[in-house]
């Protein structure tokens, strides 16, 4: 009973779980991300004031999404789960590596466990099937 009881105070003690999600540009980190919180829907960028603001990507013309990975996006249906998107790793590209060393670095320091970064996951796209 005494598990029960401690999962039950942990839950009302925290109230996120927040997770890094790392990987190239179009992985599929968001797909992954809305199978594992059983969602059809887009997420939304969440406001640390607890509001959720509609539209996680700002795209330009044909260029991939923008993001900024110190800004947390959840699903409204898992508001629980707090995700930072690493926009994507790319071949030769330092800034991405250095944005993500940094963010770790800082998570890391954070007082507060709400603050801290919980997990860290990592998608590879699957290559395609042999023909």
């Amino acid at each position: 009973m005494g598990n029960i009881s401690d999962a039950l105070e942990i839950r009302q003690k925290y109230k996120h779980f927040r997770i890094l999600v790392i990987g190239r540009a179009n992985a599929g980190k968001t797909t992954l991300l809305k199978r594992v919180c059983n969602t059809t829907e887009e997420p939304s960028i969440y406001d640390e004031g607890k509001n959720l603001v509609r539209s996680l990507r700002i795209t330009v013309g044909d260029q991939r999404g923008v993001h900024d990975i110190r800004r947390a996006f959840t699903f409204a249906s898992n508001p629980g789960f707090l995700f930072h998107d690493s926009a994507g790793f790319e071949a030769g590209g330092e800034k991405e590596l250095k944005d993500v060393q940094a963010f770790i670095a800082e998570r890391a320091k954070a007082n507060e466990v709400e603050d801290q970064l919980h997990a860290i996951w990592s998608v590879f796209r699957a290559p395609p099937p042999l023909q």
